[in-house]
């Protein structure tokens, strides 16, 4: 351990610092939880996911309504700026996996087709 005076804002304050190859006295930080593993998506059905991460504002399709290449999915606000989710192909919505006010990642499936 080497022990040095650091001086802040006038006020004085002795520290000692632990070299870092030194590891035997540090304290081991417990084992991070695991993230939860998405639901999969079935064969051959379609997905919509998030193309930014940002905060779902609304939903506008339930699970079995049939939609069209095009139609707006939901809302999806970023850096401020509201973007419009569009259906990517003709389908049959067969899951919503997204509510108004939740947060979503790059990458997440928001709705399947």
């Amino acid at each position: 351990m080497k022990q040095y005076t650091i001086t802040v804002n006038g006020t004085a304050y002795d520290v000692c610092v632990e070299e870092a190859g030194s590891v035997a006295s540090a304290p081991k930080a417990a084992p991070a939880p695991a993230p939860a593993a998405a639901a999969p998506v079935a064969a051959g059905a379609a997905t919509v996911t998030a193309p930014m991460p940002g905060k779902v504002l609304s939903v506008n399709v339930k699970a079995g309504d049939a939609v069209k290449a095009g139609d707006v999915l939901l809302i999806l606000e970023a850096m401020k700026m509201q973007n419009e989710i569009m259906a990517p192909q003709d389908g049959t919505i067969a899951e919503v996996r997204v509510s108004a006010n939740q947060n979503v990642a790059t990458g997440d499936v928001m709705i399947v087709m």
